[in-house]
């Protein structure tokens, strides 16, 4: 309603225009609404891992409903942000554009905010809740911090996504596809505002999908995917933060009526290998201690030279070192394949480092699951297991972690 009463009275959006938008399900329905007491024409774009009753539903308001290919990059034009975008700014559309309308976030500073500190007030310690556009969250802390500077706003990402690591670290890391619907991003939205969001937890598709039905049995909310995502989140948060009287608000913001045909769906869920148990084999910390504890984190500075870095990993051994910034953050990794790509190339050896820097790792901390970890170097070369200060205290490698459940399933005392 914010997007559309703010589109009219700017004169963006004109009697006989058509919305357009790329949605994965709620921002869309909500336009529909809208659009159908105001009298406009809605046209949707969506990937193709949104369930079948979400499409069926935006068409029911009348909407014409675009499916793209999920596992694509943002810029190909084949996504649905940059479909959506083409379509939004042909003559006669009106482009919602959710990832960077700024009505998105003034939407929740001015109704969803007041409205939890309205029925919560200082009864609330903390607010979990998913990040897709960054919307919901950065309305919600703005409004929230103003009035409680003290209540702790965490956000909940799904492992593929880029925010966890990019709260952690500061750098963009590779993503890559996910299942669950509704939260993560593989790219930056400008709707998301990180300087009152106090800290971000991540979750696998199993644990979302696991945990959603779980709710639905036990509390009899029928929710959707990215419900369980944020209640799984919470509890993780929670393990971590706990306190005396400690009072947690989880939002759950979809509807289980839309995964029918997933979630709720015994052979979906059998297929995809999410009715089995999660396996049992630790956490990082576990990893650590069977190792034999923290080792000594070898790492370099962006402006070291490339003939020094070959040395540092001759010398320990090492195929792959993290790159620091100078508050200890880290900025990437540096691999033996790139160096030596770029010796055989006869290029400058006194270079820096700088411009070889790779984005594919992901960071961990103690209490993140091997099975997650697992997950993660499905794609990542290297875990950098940080500290609660967010400080790279050591790395994993997927050596490491293939021989920690070697021993693990071996019967190792963990």
């Amino acid at each position: 309603m914010n997007i559309v009463e703010d589109a009219i009275e700017s004169g963006a959006l004109k009697p006989g225009d058509t919305i357009v938008e790329g949605t994965s399900g709620n921002t869309g329905a909500g336009l529909a609404m809208v659009a159908a007491i105001e009298g406009y024409r809605t046209t949707f774009v969506m990937p193709d891992k949104q369930s079948e009753e979400k499409r069926a539903a935006l068409r029911a308001y009348g909407s014409k409903v675009v499916i793209t290919p999920t596992a694509v990059e943002p810029e190909d034009p084949r996504s649905y942000y940059t479909v959506s975008n083409k379509l939004g700014n042909a003559e006669g559309a009106f482009f919602a554009n959710q990832y960077h309308n700024p009505a998105n976030p003034d939407a929740h500073y001015k109704w969803t905010g007041p409205e939890i500190w309205k029925q919560m007030g200082k009864e609330c310690d903390a607010v979990v809740m998913g990040l897709g556009t960054g919307g919901t969250v950065s309305g919600v802390a703005k409004y929230l911090k103003e009035v409680n500077p003290d209540i702790k706003i965490i956000g909940v990402d799904p492992v593929g996504s880029l925010y966890y690591d990019y709260f952690h670290t500061g750098q963009m890391v590779e993503a890559y596809s996910y299942v669950v619907e509704g939260i993560g991003e593989d790219f930056m939205p400008s709707t998301i505002d990180w300087s009152n969001i106090d800290d971000v937890v991540r979750v696998n598709d199993k644990e979302c999908f696991q945990m959603t039905r779980r709710v639905v049995r036990e509390e009899g909310i029928f929710c959707g995917g990215s419900s369980g995502a944020a209640v799984a989140g919470a509890l993780k948060w929670a393990a971590d933060n706990d306190a005396e009287g400690l009072k947690v608000l989880v939002i759950l913001p979809d509807s289980g009526s839309r995964y029918l045909s997933k979630i709720f769906s015994e052979s979906w869920m059998e297929e995809g290998g999410y009715l089995e148990p999660e396996a049992t084999l630790g956490y990082v910390r576990d990893l650590v201690r069977l190792r034999g504890g923290e080792r000594e984190l070898f790492s370099v500075k962006p402006d070291a030279r490339v003939h020094e870095v070959v040395g540092l990993l001759k010398l320990h051994g090492v195929s792959q070192v993290p790159v620091l910034g100078a508050n200890n953050n880290v900025l990437g990794i540096l691999t033996e394949n790139v160096l030596l790509e770029r010796a055989l190339r006869g290029q400058n050896r006194t270079e820096s480092v700088e411009n070889l820097i790779q984005p594919n790792f992901c960071t961990v901390n103690d209490s993140t699951k091997i099975s997650v970890v697992t997950t993660l170097f499905s794609k990542s070369k290297v875990a950098v297991i940080l500290d609660d200060e967010d400080k790279a205290v050591d790395i994993i490698t997927r050596i490491d972690l293939i021989d920690y459940i070697s021993r693990a399933t071996a019967g190792a005392n963990l």
